[in-house]
């Protein structure tokens, strides 16, 4: 299965045109679209229609979208050029407008490359425990991600006092077994909430505002190490990234996102 099957997402008869009915499987367990599952179908709509790789995406998350509906997804081009087009998304349930994305998407020959990021030095996805989700709402997309915690405050270690900023985990969607693609790490890079209650030292998470996806190598792999790094906390919001690396090392892509700080209920 590749992402766009994954997630169910449908071409209409306008190439320019998708939708993507918002299964429960795409949904967090607080019963709304997940932010991941809404830029994945906005990348695979945004590659689809252009016939071009996504260089950076970045998304504003605007209103929830709930199981049983049905998203629109329109993709705008406003410019083409010969290696790079510059597109943008419009996602709306309705006349409520859920997700608003500017893109850049193309490939250029040249001669000079480099990665300067390095992967933390941890084990494999086979030395670590899975991560206990404290949503317990059976068929959300929590269900359809494995997620091996390497470096995690656990609950008896959340006391309020403040951490390095620093969460490391492996995740990976095991039903995605045609490769990792942009779509697939956009589902997989909204996880910079999940740091900031554990920077804090708090039961806490928070909502994404946004996400902006850079995307460099993509190489083949099964798991992703995410290399969560919460920047500060300040008037009730977060701001971090996540570097994404492939399982050889290879930087494949970098998140940044900005999020509501909210403590989990109960």
């Amino acid at each position: 299965m590749d992402s766009r099957t994954f997630l169910g997402l449908q071409q209409t008869h306008n190439p320019f045109r998708w939708y993507l009915p918002v299964e429960k499987k795409l949904c967090t367990g607080g019963n709304f679209l997940y932010g991941g599952s809404a830029l994945g179908a906005a990348i695979s709509a945004l590659e689809g229609a252009t016939g071009r790789n996504v260089i950076w995406v970045t998304a504003q998350y605007l209103s929830y979208a709930r199981p049983g509906e049905v998203m629109d997804i329109d993709v705008i081009v406003p410019v083409a050029g010969n290696a790079i087009t510059q597109a943008r998304v419009i996602a709306r349930v309705g006349e409520r407008e859920i997700i608003t994305v500017n893109a850049a998407l193309g490939d250029r020959d040249f001669d000079h490359a480099g990665q300067f990021e390095k992967m933390p030095d941890v084990g494999g996805p086979d030395d670590y425990p899975d991560w206990k989700h404290r949503h317990l709402m059976k068929g959300t997309i929590h269900d359809f991600m494995d997620e091996r915690v390497v470096k995690v405050r656990t609950d008896e270690e959340l006391d309020g006092t403040l951490g390095d900023g620093q969460t490391i985990m492996w995740a990976r969607l095991p039903e995605v077994i045609d490769g990792v693609d942009a779509a697939t790490l956009g589902v997989l890079g909204d996880f910079v909430p999940r740091g900031v209650g554990q920077a804090l030292g708090i039961h806490g998470g928070g909502n994404s505002l946004d996400n902006t996806l850079r995307v460099m190598n993509l190489v083949p792999t099964t798991w992703v190490l995410l290399d969560i790094r919460i920047h500060g906390v300040a008037r009730g919001f977060g701001h971090g990234l996540v570097n994404m690396f492939a399982e050889d090392g290879t930087l494949m892509a970098t998140a940044s996102q900005s999020c509501i700080v909210r403590i989990h209920k109960g």
